[in-house]
């Protein structure tokens, strides 16, 4: 609790700090300081700094040019997202049809969160410059020695390199994750579908409406019955793949490594050769095999299984078939069955070379004390398990909350519901809401519930992979396995 305590309060001067700095910065600095609020390279040139002051001054004017010509047009409506349609106008002078000059919604909304984000970033290096600004006073003051330009490139490619090397990873992070993640929530708020498609239509604002749909229980609006049904699916598949994956792979490891085992490398070689195979080819042939009309069925039909299991009512007597992926209890069966197969082998694997490096001192001490197999297994394989593989076992789950083409190649074109409020919202007993997302951008262009989909699967994963990795940092268990 002390610990913890301490780290709040450490976080705590942190962000005071940055603030505190800036209004340092701002009150004690010199005349240079003070024009770097409207000059941002004041302060570099009154210090003899001259391709600094020129850089920062050339950024300064960019972000003016953008604000004038790029971020005022589109955020000027960004607050209807548009008010002129799309119309087409035939000009009997030409002859010829033509466009009037009308309004993008997406366009208007894409272009919109661009801009924002670039005056977030332009006020973080206002204030950053402003810091350093008044840090070069500071040093000149005390007579210390202050950086040029020739030492700042140089600083770049020697004690620094770590920001050349990051700078373009860190613009691709941003233009393909974080740009669209804010747009997927700004659509969230939206009217954006297939009535409300860009160019030929507008969408527009409409606050947490797409929100209450999710948790309305109206009979005239099924999105919130669906959601609870396949969130509750979602969550109890990510459970039983991420867990029925890793234990298996964990004996199958232990069997395969067993002193007892004849031709430990041929079963290890067959499991390695299930891996070789892309997925998507293993789940479409699997689908095939498990088919009404498969050849799993005939087997089953040949060798009387469908019979029995039609006498103690696990299959209808008006079917001659056991639907194995058309049935809802049966597929989703079949689905985790499924993902075993295919799961386990990376799982053996990883495990294979956890369990190989298990201290073996602690394994002789146990079994000198008397302990079992079993015990040992209990009390410190699976706890070293768990310590090396809970990161992984964390990504695993969220892997799986998101896992799109187990359950879409398995049930695509296969599986089709039988209950009215699910189909109504486009959705099944067997989606994800990674796959139910999916079907409803891709097969019905609803593009609004879709993204609130996806702001709901962010949360889940966000929260879930927060929680888990701070409670396994406080856990530090490390001491115990040296």
């Amino acid at each position: 609790m002390g610990k913890r305590k301490e780290k709040n309060e450490v976080q705590y001067k942190e962000g005071f700090h940055y603030f505190s700095d800036l209004g340092r910065a701002i009150s004690k600095g010199d005349i240079w300081v003070k024009l770097s609020m409207l000059w941002m390279g004041a302060g570099y040139v009154g210090r003899k700094q001259i391709i600094r002051g020129i850089l920062v001054t050339a950024l300064q004017g960019l972000f003016v040019v953008m604000c004038i010509f790029y971020a005022a047009p589109f955020l000027a409506k960004f607050g209807t997202l548009g008010t002129v349609e799309y119309a087409e106008e035939f000009d009997p002078l030409t002859m010829q049809k033509t466009v009037n000059d009308y309004d993008n919604s997406f366009l208007i909304l894409l272009h919109s969160i661009i801009a924002l984000f670039l005056i977030l970033v332009f006020i973080l290096f206002y204030i950053h410059n402003l810091k350093v600004v008044y840090r070069l006073q500071v040093l000149k003051e005390s007579g210390k020695h202050v950086n040029n330009f020739r030492d700042d490139v140089r600083d770049l490619a020697g004690k620094n390199v770590h920001i050349t090397m990051l700078s373009l990873p860190t613009v691709g992070v941003v233009l393909i994750n974080i740009i669209p993640i804010f747009v997927l929530i700004a659509i969230a708020f939206t009217n954006y579908d297939q009535g409300h498609m860009p160019p030929n239509a507008l969408f527009t604002w409409v606050g947490f409406k797409n929100f209450g749909s999710l948790i309305s229980s109206q009979m005239t609006i099924t999105f919130g019955y669906a959601f609870r049904k396949v969130l509750g699916w979602t969550l109890l598949w990510a459970v039983l793949a991420t867990f029925t994956s890793f234990f298996g792979g964990i004996f199958l490891a232990k069997l395969i490594n067993n002193k007892t085992t004849k031709w430990p490398k041929m079963w290890r070689t067959l499991f390695v050769i299930a891996i070789a195979v892309p997925q998507f080819v293993t789940l479409l042939l699997v689908r095939n095999f498990f088919a009404d009309a498969g050849i799993v069925n005939t087997i089953c039909s040949n060798l009387g299984i469908t019979g029995f299991l039609q006498d103690i009512g696990l299959v209808s007597k008006s079917i001659n078939y056991i639907p194995f992926l058309t049935d809802p209890g049966w597929a989703k069966a079949m689905i985790v069955i499924i993902n075993i197969w295919v799961g386990v082998p990376y799982q053996m694997l990883i495990a294979t070379g956890v369990l190989m490096n298990i201290p073996e001192d602690q394994i002789e001490s146990a079994k000198l004390a008397g302990a079992s197999d079993f015990q040992i297994f209990r009390k410190i394989t699976m706890p070293y398990v768990f310590f090396i593989q809970g990161p992984a076992l964390i990504t695993d789950f969220v892997k799986n909350i998101n896992n799109f083409n187990v359950i879409y190649l398995l049930t695509q074109d296969v599986f089709v519901t039988t209950d009215q409020a699910l189909a109504s919202s486009h959705a099944t007993e067997v989606d994800l809401l990674v796959t139910w997302l999916f079907r409803l951008t891709n097969s019905y262009y609803d593009y609004k519930m879709a993204s609130v989909i996806g702001v709901i699967v962010f949360i889940i994963c966000a929260v879930f992979t927060i929680l888990t990795f701070r409670r396994m940092m406080r856990n530090d268990r490390e001491g115990d396995f040296q």
